[in-house]
């Protein structure tokens, strides 16, 4: 379970080390940590925001700035409604508002943006030490071991508790199909080297269950 005074901390001293120390992180964490607890989540929570923290600090040594990546994580799934296509989009222009209000550089704010936009594709570019960071913690989901792997699927699946199962089966199998088909899922060389396997191991359990 997610700790709140812990996350409390961890942006504070995200943002403070990104502003150089002017505004009151409070109120900031306060208004985030509510939407990452909106009732609609079951898998796109706190637990998760954790998660891709801890595998963001997994990968620190390979993001060029660690602090944007930190700041990214936290507003990568700050806006979550599971029927809607344009979350990324509005997480972002979230991230442009407030941290513009909390007096980051202008550059900075852009970067923390660019980043939440790119968790739509997961797809960066190959000089992009950031994006590959926080893709590859936002997927490292998919190399859990097997039960947390299979407690991620069903947490989605409740997510989408208003699509019909004949249609969430043949949507989700075409995600697993596309994920698998990729030359790789992961970027870093953590991610190349640890998380790799397990993933597609998942995946094509996964899919299996749901060809079956």
């Amino acid at each position: 379970m997610a700790d709140d005074k812990d996350l409390h901390a961890r942006w504070a001293t995200a943002l403070l080390r990104a502003s150089q120390g002017s505004p009151d992180p409070d109120p900031y964490a306060d208004r985030l940590l509510a939407r990452w607890a909106e009732p609609q989540r079951r898998y796109h929570t706190t637990a998760h925001l954790t998660a891709v923290l801890d595998h963001v600090d997994v990968l620190a040594e390979h993001a060029e700035d660690v602090e944007l990546v930190r700041l990214a994580a936290w507003f990568h799934d700050a806006v979550y409604a599971p029927d809607r296509s344009e979350n990324e989009e509005r997480s972002a222009r979230l991230a442009e508002r407030a941290l513009a209000e909390a007096g980051l550089p202008e550059e900075s704010v852009a970067e923390v943006a660019r980043l939440v936009r790119l968790t739509v594709t997961h797809d960066p570019a190959e000089d992009d030490r950031n994006g590959e960071a926080l893709c590859d913690a936002d997927l490292a989901i998919l190399a859990a071991a097997p039960d947390a792997y299979a407690a991620y699927a069903a947490a989605v699946r409740e997510e989408y508790g208003f699509v019909p199962d004949e249609a969430f089966r043949a949507g989700r199998a075409g995600v697993l199909r596309q994920l698998l088909a990729l030359p790789s899922l992961f970027r870093t060389p953590h991610g190349a080297a640890h998380w790799e396997g397990p993933a597609r191991e998942n995946l094509a359990t996964e899919l299996a269950l749901l060809d079956a």
